[in-house]
């Protein structure tokens, strides 16, 4: 047959190695889908309670979704 390699006194093939090392990649560099998302804020610097407010105001403006016409 083909080679083997003998691991901690156990006999592995070589696709059995490689389906153990693609897998343990796969679960350590995937995202937790069941993570809680944070919110985005906005951190606003104004120069002047107007300019904030007048920001404030645009941005809760605009980031609404447009409706169906």
């Amino acid at each position: 047959m083909g080679s083997s390699y003998q691991i901690l006194g156990r006999t592995f093939q070589p696709h059995q190695l490689a389906i153990a090392t693609l897998s343990l990649v796969a679960i350590v560099a995937a995202p937790n889908p069941f993570a809680a998302k944070k919110p985005r804020v906005v951190d606003i610097q104004a120069s002047s309670p107007e300019e904030e407010a007048f920001i404030k105001t645009y941005v809760a403006k605009h980031s609404q979704p447009e409706e169906a016409k």
